[in-house]
């Protein structure tokens, strides 16, 4: 699963009027907001649409080639730009393609050695797609049990991390067809199901899309159904801000 969001892509876009009534820049989190999150390292995990392109050469936090063009990286600007005295440290981890079994496999290095204080989660796209060209067999429950497993060993090693996880989603467009569904909506309602059993906070970004979708059409959101594009990106990141701060 490759992004389809650029460099050059992202600073055309971010200039429209349509990426500035989702970005989440204007929308900065209240000193008390940020209290209640009381994190200091925060990292990003998932498959492409977290990875969003990002420099895999560079591990340090807060360096936007390594955050990538995407949600994360809007996130970070609007937390470390809205309260600089918090020292807050962003990473990101995402690798385009993952399973949760591939998300298992680099898990030691690639999470519990960050020792993160709150772990931003978006992983089952792939556990359903790749299962439609026969590179992966891997089904709902074989999902779940695995994404649930990787949190609870998450929660073991580092008993204080907060645990975000956002909810897969897909847009009816592009490579995106009624085909789908209803096999795609059980990741989903996996997800939730995960996230409650650990104790996460889930965000909800099924709806969060059907809703846009009623404003601009789903290629507008993710041009190929999978992806976002920089708008469906700002939206991601302003909710999970809301979500995660308010």
């Amino acid at each position: 699963m490759s992004t389809l969001i650029h460099r050059r892509d992202f600073l055309a876009a971010s200039g429209s009027a349509a990426v500035f009534s989702v970005w989440p820049g204007a929308w900065r989190p209240s000193a008390r907001a940020l209290r209640a999150l009381a994190a200091r390292t925060i990292l990003f995990q998932g498959d492409s649409i977290t990875d969003a392109g990002r420099n895999r050469s560079v591990t340090e936090p807060n360096h936007a080639d390594g955050l990538g063009f995407g949600y994360p990286l809007l996130i970070a600007s609007s937390l470390l730009g809205a309260h600089p005295e918090r020292d807050v440290r962003c990473f990101n981890r995402g690798v385009s393609g993952n399973t949760v079994p591939d998300l298992a496999n680099r898990w030691s290095n690639d999470t519990v050695a960050l020792k993160p204080d709150l772990l931003s989660i978006l992983i089952g796209v792939n556990d359903y797609w790749h299962t439609l060209n026969g590179s992966y067999h891997g089904t709902v429950q074989d999902y779940e049990t695995e994404y649930a497993a990787l949190l609870e060993r998450t929660k073991a090693a580092l008993p204080e991390v907060r645990v975000v996880v956002l909810e897969p989603f897909v847009l009816r467009t592009g490579v995106v067809t009624d085909a789908w569904f209803p096999e795609f909506d059980r990741r989903r309602e996996a997800a939730k199901r995960v996230a409650e059993r650990v104790g996460a906070t889930f965000i909800a970004l099924h709806g969060l899309f059907e809703r846009l979708s009623r404003q601009a059409p789903p290629s507008y959101w993710a041009a190929d159904g999978v992806h976002p594009t920089v708008a469906g990106h700002g939206a991601i990141a302003q909710l999970w801000l809301e979500t995660v701060t308010g």
